[in-house]
């Protein structure tokens, strides 16, 4: 397949979109992340956290660097798609969204195999030393990204074009692909791929759980409470998938054959406009994990509480 000569499309209603967005989940995401981290690092001692407890502060920690960079990404759009900063916090800005996105991805899969664990072996999980494991493993996902993501420091992010008004240059951040690069699109087919082969994964996990839950049969008012905030939080993590990567992932690729002149100008512009909205949504994952901490914790947390007031 030959790569067409489209022409560069813009999807100008984004200069608007991205600064009320961004400045709204940076608001809120800071706060309610914040405070989650805040809460493990007052309520619980460090060598109390168990696995998923674990889980929970590597995500919180991973929206958080991400949060750090809205700011920049504000600016960018501010100013209509200009990146009038330094470059290599283009860089830095692309690298820490890369890191957020997929840490996100990673711990919500641990946290929910945990679950998962946790529901059908009962009493093998109960005994296992979780907490070593839930360290080790939120290690190698750190490792793993980082390295992966250190790409985009040494990536040459910006390019410049003319403005809208073609009266002056503007330069873009991460804005640009080589016709027909075969590389990107390999990249590209790789993350979609695996992203989707690990939603499959938790999907699976988090319908087993559902349907054991709903199952089982409860004996004791606590038990019930119990039950209701584990349904809460395993629908919660699926809400976060469904709504803030699985769209993201369903366009990514399409938007990738378009960027790279494979597909015709009238879809690009289409699919352009798609990629935007799924951005967005892609970001609101900083607002809704700290919901997951809510139902994690909630009981733990009102008890403790009460012990320091």
């Amino acid at each position: 397949m030959e790569p067409n000569d489209s022409s560069r499309v813009d999807s100008e209603f984004r200069y608007t979109l991205f600064p009320i967005v961004y400045s709204i989940i940076f608001v809120l995401g800071v706060i309610s992340n914040g405070y989650v981290l805040w809460v493990f690092a007052r309520l619980y001692p460090s060598k109390k956290l168990n696995e998923i407890k674990i889980f929970m502060v590597n995500l919180t920690m991973a929206d958080l660097l991400f949060l750090i960079s809205l700011p920049l990404w504000i600016i960018y759009y501010y100013n209509e798609g200009n990146w009038i900063l330094p470059k290599f916090l283009c860089n830095l800005a692309g690298c820490l969204f890369f890191i957020n996105t997929y840490c996100s991805v990673a711990f919500l899969g641990v946290i929910t195999y945990n679950r998962f664990q946790a529901v059908t072996r009962p009493i093998k999980t109960a005994q296992a030393t979780t907490r070593r494991r839930g360290i080790s493993l939120s290690l190698v996902i750190w490792v793993a990204i980082v390295a992966a993501a250190s790409y985009f420091l040494i990536l040459d992010s910006t390019n410049t074009r003319l403005n809208r008004a073609g009266s002056s240059n503007i330069t873009r951040c991460f804005e640009h692909y080589e016709k027909g690069s075969l590389p990107v699109l390999v990249i590209h087919i790789f993350i979609v791929l695996s992203f989707f082969l690990v939603f499959l994964i938790i999907l699976f996990c988090n319908l087993v759980i559902i349907r054991t839950l709903l199952t089982q049969p409860v004996q004791q008012p606590c038990n019930a409470e119990v039950k209701r905030r584990a349904l809460w939080m395993v629908c919660t993590v699926l809400a976060v998938f469904i709504i803030c990567f699985v769209p993201h992932h369903m366009v990514q690729l399409p938007w990738t054959l378009a960027e790279l002149g494979y597909q015709s100008s009238n879809f690009h512009q289409a699919i352009n406009d798609a990629h935007q909205i799924t951005l967005c949504l892609l970001s609101t994952n900083c607002v809704l994990d700290p919901i997951i901490y809510c139902f994690l914790t909630k009981k733990s947390h009102r008890r403790r509480a009460e012990t320091l007031f």
